[in-house]
């Protein structure tokens, strides 16, 4: 067989299988977002009108929002969460392993069952953060009724869920560093805070790019923990562009295709800011 052939019949099973299943259906989509149906089993072609009700529609524009708040939140708390606690988890501390598996654990549970128990606890009445606060006399706040708090629960939730997995990204960036940049610093006299400005964090820029880019992606296709927590209520403060697209795809009336176009809108809006982030941290990086 010829040597050349070989490995890409060796990866030819893989790529028939994501052809089948990722491109595809991708693909389909746009084309199924032409069309519209009011049943989910006939169609009728509509060419763009179906871009020009989301532009037009205000809920379409307060998912977006809502989508906007999130993302930019749950983004930065995770990569400076993920970048401190990375730097605690790389200290020479007993036990540290044993942290490491717990700050890990959240990431390894089912997102609908995260979005289960957090809203038990977040419950007005009978939650246990509602318990705690109104045995030390400060009431009992509306976590999931409140559109700003249920907001906040939400974020929270996001980090909280997801830190472990990009903490273990950025330890394993600063275990990547060589040693010898830091010892050269502490002879020249820099202190522990300008060896971690001066010589960890730049060191951590292309660690924390894919942190960057992971975390923002995650961040846009958020939807289990969230509709388990709080169904996209109250009045939809927490319902996010894929709430949206869920709702109009698979809840009476089925709108397939309003549905596909938010969600190649969706896709085009990571693909360019990731773009756009990856070409900027490489132009930046070869500066």
């Amino acid at each position: 067989m010829n040597q050349r052939v070989a490995p890409y019949l060796f990866v030819l099973p893989n790529m028939l299988i994501f052809g089948v299943f990722i491109i595809y259906p991708a693909l389909n989509n746009f084309n199924i977002s032409l069309y519209d149906s009011t049943n989910g089993r006939t169609f009728r072609y509509v060419g763009g009108a179906n871009y020009q009700e989301l532009v037009d529609n205000a809920d379409f524009w307060s998912a977006a929002r809502a989508t906007v708040v999130f993302v930019v939140c749950f983004v930065v708390l995770v990569t400076v969460a993920s970048i401190g606690l990375a730097v605690l988890l790389d200290q020479r501390i007993r036990g540290r392993g044993v942290f490491r598996a717990i700050f890990f654990l959240p990431v390894l549970l089912s997102p609908v069952v995260v979005g289960l128990v957090w809203g038990w606890i977040f419950d007005r009445n009978n939650g246990l953060a509602n318990t705690v606060l109104r045995g030390i006399g400060l009431g009992q706040p509306g976590w999931l009724v409140d559109g700003t708090l249920a907001t906040v629960v939400v974020i929270f939730v996001g980090v909280w869920t997801h830190v472990g997995f990009y903490t273990m990204i950025m330890l394993a960036g600063l275990q990547g560093i060589d040693p010898t940049y830091h010892e050269a610093a502490m002879i020249d006299g820099a202190s522990r805070w300008q060896r971690f400005r001066s010589v960890t964090l730049p060191l951590l820029r292309p660690t924390t790019m894919v942190v960057v880019i992971l975390s923002m992606i995650t961040g846009f296709q958020a939807f289990d923990f969230i509709w388990t927590l709080t169904g996209g209520g109250p009045v939809g403060a927490t319902t996010l562009i894929v709430q949206y697209i869920y709702m109009h795809a698979f809840q009476s009336p089925i709108r397939y295709g309003l549905a596909s176009a938010g969600s190649v809108i969706l896709f085009c809006t990571i693909f360019g800011l990731t773009a756009i982030n990856f070409l900027y941290n490489r132009r930046r990086s070869a500066a």
